[in-house]
């Protein structure tokens, strides 16, 4: 018992610290207080001062994962998908994939098909999750900036995952298809039951404790996000992608005040479990790779921004601005804890040498740092930056 707790101990301080060392920091020197948690995961791990371990935390971090992603397909609007928005980032991705697989064989020169996919679904992941509180924080997640960039972010997230699924897992991809279908018509159904079946006495009854002690909607939120993690699990596949579609189910299903609701799972999510998922990541990092070979995550990061970015600039020509245009590129290359999770399936089915999963990382740690805060001082200078892109 004493052993759990003093290497959880670290691992909360570091949760409470990080946002206080991000409000403390001068405005241009803020960071997304995801680099610090991941740093303080460095610090306090197994290469570092050795107080705490992945090991102690593992179910925690699992939750975690699991929260940051259900409250990005809560996020989530199918809508989006299917107007101009989402087939712009749909063309945009599909054609990030194919620059992927085609500098992925000529940069990394895979062993295997699978190792290839592997490395290209790595290279065109976006972090919808990171750039939601982004977004929400500068203001600019209904404006047409914000939109734009939440359709990208959701392709870049969903996408890859579905790809995961049917091409890097143990199964054949026929029957990794067969079982996707399935779960997805799972997810199909969950999502129509409550205008398909109604239930007014249950619904009475949930609402009349959902507050207080009770916080049955809430809990109602748990037990759907753990089954559709172990269901995803269970058949075989990440449990992203339950964690995912379990957010979009959710946003169907959330009964009584959705704002209360939407608020207590920032709170358990961002409070409590998504933290832990972060430095946990951080205390399995391979610092020493990424120390043997400095060079490597700039350059990822460089492959990035073109497999990413470039796509954006050419696909939204006729719907942004030069300034909006190279935003929206910058926040699709933006990229970590899908990249993290890849990056550690990878590395377990050997398709992915450990040194260059830990590079991707590092180049991910990078796109969160850099990304994001040229793309917000992009929004500061609107004017230099327009004559600038008129000049070149």
């Amino acid at each position: 018992m004493t052993t759990t707790y003093t290497a959880l101990l670290p691992v909360f301080a570091v949760a409470l610290l990080s946002p206080l060392v991000v409000g403390a920091l001068p405005r241009r020197w803020k960071v997304p207080q995801v680099v610090l948690l991941l740093a303080g995961g460095v610090l306090i791990g197994p290469q570092g001062l050795g107080w705490s371990d992945p090991a102690a935390v593992q179910t925690l971090s699992d939750l975690g994962i699991g929260f940051l992603f259900l409250l990005a397909g809560y996020e989530l609007d199918p809508r989006l998908m299917r107007q101009r928005a989402g087939r712009l980032a749909l063309g945009a991705w599909g054609t990030s994939l194919v620059f992927a697989v085609v500098l992925v064989a000529l940069v990394l020169r895979p062993a295997s098909p699978q190792a290839l996919a592997a490395g290209a679904i790595a290279l065109a992941t976006t972090a919808l999750g990171v750039l939601l509180p982004i977004l929400r924080d500068s203001g600019q997640l209904g404006t047409r900036l914000g939109t734009t960039v939440f359709a990208a972010g959701a392709v870049g997230e969903l996408a890859p995952i579905v790809v995961m699924a049917l091409l890097l897992g143990s199964r054949r991809s026929s029957v990794a298809a067969a079982l996707l279908f399935a779960f997805a018509a799972l997810v199909v159904a969950l999502a129509a039951v409550p205008t398909r079946i109604t239930l007014p006495r249950v619904s009475a009854l949930l609402l009349r404790v959902e507050h207080g002690t009770g916080q049955s909607t809430l809990r109602l939120t748990v037990v759907l996000l753990v089954g559709l993690l172990a269901t995803s699990a269970a058949l075989g596949f990440d449990a992203i992608l339950g964690a995912f579609l379990g957010g979009m189910v959710l946003r169907r299903w959330a009964p009584g005040d959705v704002e209360q609701l939407e608020g207590k799972l920032d709170v358990v999510g961002w409070g409590v479990f998504i933290p832990v998922f972060f430095i946990g990541s951080g205390m399995g990092l391979d610092a020493a790779s990424i120390l043997r070979t400095p060079w490597l995550p700039p350059v990822f990061l460089v492959l990035l921004l073109v497999v990413r970015g470039g796509p954006a600039l050419f696909w939204l020509r006729r719907d942004l601005g030069a300034r909006e245009r190279v935003q929206v590129a910058l926040y699709s290359a933006t990229t970590l804890p899908l990249l993290v999770a890849l990056t550690e399936l990878s590395v377990d089915e050997g398709l992915m040498p450990r040194d260059t999963a830990a590079a991707l990382v590092g180049a991910g740690v990078l796109s969160i740092i850099v990304f994001p805060l040229v793309a917000q001082r992009l929004s500061a200078e609107p004017s230099a930056v327009e004559g600038l892109v008129a000049k070149r």
